[in-house]
C-alpha cells in the first residue's frame, strides 16, 4: 500500500541537530528509520509529505517541546511529548541507539502505551523561563550570603546589638564598616556586598516583568485571591501546572506535585515511606511553604493541623498533609477557569 493512503506512526528521536526518524505502519511494519535535520520541514519530508496522516511521538527534552509546537500547528501532525523516564524503563534491551529509541517511540505510539506529559503551549513556556530565571538570582543570593557568613565565622566577627538582624540595612552598613576583617576578606565581602545589591535589582526587573506578564491571567488573579497565596507562588504554580483542566482529579494533580504520601508495605508490614519522589522540586518547595502559612494564618488548616498533632503525627507530616488536602480544593475552584482560559 503506499504510505500516502493510510496513517503512520512516527518515533522522533531528537537531537541539537538532527533528529532520528521512525516511520511504522499500522501493522508494525518499519517503513523508513534514518536521521534527518533538526527542521520540521525536513522531516515532513522524512515522513512522506504533506499528506500523509501521522501520529509522532517525541521524548520530552529541551528544544523537543519547540518542534512540537511547529509539527502540530504547521505540519498538521498529532504528536505526543513522552516521558523519558518511563520510556527508558519499558526498554527491554539495555542497549541504546538513536535507532532503536526512535523505533521504540513509534512502537508505543501505535499501540497507545506511550507515556504521555503535557505539551505546554509557548506562554507558559516562556513564563517557565523567567520563573526559573528569577529561582537561579535567588539561588545566587543565598550563595553569596553564605560566603560571607563562613568569611565573618572564620574571622569571628560578631555584629553589635545597634547593628540589628543580619541582612538588614543597618547590618550590612555595619559590615561594611566593621573592623577585624584582613585585607583579602574585607575586599571579598565588598564585591559579596556589590553582588547582593546588583541581584537585588536584577530581582526586582525580573519581578516587575512578571507582574506585566500575568497581569490578566484569570488563574494567576485566582491564585492572589487565595489566603497565603503571594505574587512569586501564584508565579511559580502557574508556570509549573500550566492548566488545572488537564488533570483528572485533585488527587491527580496532588501526585503531580509531589505531595501525595509515598506507600512503603510489603507483605503485613505497612509503612509510609514520606512523599513520593516526583514533580517539580520547586513547586513542590513553595507549596510546603504555603502549608506552613495556612496553619499560621487560617482557622480552618490550624484546627486540622491541631488535630493531627494531638494523634502524634509529626510537624513535616502535617505540613504535606494540609496542602494535599488544600491543592485538591483548589483543584475543583481552578478548573473550570483553565476551562475558560483555554477556549478564550
Amino acid at each position: 500500500m503506499n504510505i500516502n493512503t493510510i496513517p503512520v506512526f512516527v518515533g522522533l528521536d531528537y537531537h541539537m541537530n538532527s533528529v532520528q526518524v521512525c516511520v511504522i505502519s499500522e501493522r508494525g511494519d518499519m517503513l523508513a528509520n534514518r536521521s534527518c535535520a533538526n527542521d520540521w520541514q525536513a522531516l515532513v519530508q522524512a515522513v512522506g509529505g504533506p499528506d500523509v496522516s501521522v501520529r509522532a511521538a517525541i521524548e520530552s527534552c529541551a528544544g523537543a517541546a519547540n518542534l512540537a509546537e511547529q509539527l502540530v500547528s504547521l505540519a498538521g501532525w498529532s504528536v505526543d511529548l513522552a516521558h523519558p523516564g518511563y520510556v527508558r524503563r519499558m526498554k527491554q534491551n539495555p542497549d541504546k541507539t538513536d535507532y532503536s529509541d526512535a523505533r521504540m517511540l513509534a512502537d508505543l505510539e501505535r499501540v497507545g502505551y506511550l507515556p504521555r506529559v503535557w505539551l505546554a503551549p509557548e506562554c507558559i513556556r516562556e513564563l517557565r523561563k523567567l520563573v526559573r530565571y528569577r529561582q537561579q538570582l535567588v539561588n545566587e543570593v543565598k550563595s553569596a550570603k553564605m560566603r560571607v557568613k563562613a568569611i565573618l565565622r572564620e574571622q569571628r566577627l560578631v555584629a553589635s546589638n545597634q547593628a540589628g538582624g543580619r541582612w538588614t540595612r543597618r547590618w550590612i552598613v555595619w559590615l561594611r564598616q566593621a573592623e577585624g576583617l584582613g585585607e583579602q576578606s574585607r575586599w571579598i565581602v565588598d564585591r559579596h556586598l556589590d553582588r547582593l545589591a546588583a541581584l537585588a535589582v536584577e530581582i526586582g526587573q525580573v519581578q516587575q516583568r512578571l507582574h506585566h506578564l500575568t497581569k490578566d491571567d484569570p488563574v494567576v488573579i485566582h491564585l492572589r485571591a487565595q489566603p497565603g497565596i503571594g505574587p512569586v507562588t501564584s508565579w511559580v504554580m502557574r508556570a509549573a501546572i500550566g492548566r488545572f483542566d488537564r488533570f483528572r482529579c485533585g488527587k491527580q494533580l496532588s501526585r503531580f506535585c509531589g505531595l501525595s504520601p509515598r506507600n512503603n508495605s510489603s507483605g503485613e508490614k505497612q509503612a509510609q515511606g514520606g512523599l513520593i519522589k516526583a514533580g517539580d522540586d520547586l513547586l513542590r518547595c513553595t507549596l510546603i511553604q504555603v502549608g506552613h502559612r495556612l496553619i499560621r494564618h487560617e482557622p480552618r488548616w490550624r484546627a486540622l493541623a491541631m488535630k493531627m498533632r494531638s494523634t502524634g503525627k509529626p510537624a513535616c507530616v502535617t505540613v504535606a498533609a494540609i496542602v494535599n488536602r488544600w491543592m485538591r480544593r483548589l483543584f475543583h475552584e481552578l478548573k473550570e477557569t483553565s476551562t475558560m482560559t483555554r477556549t478564550a
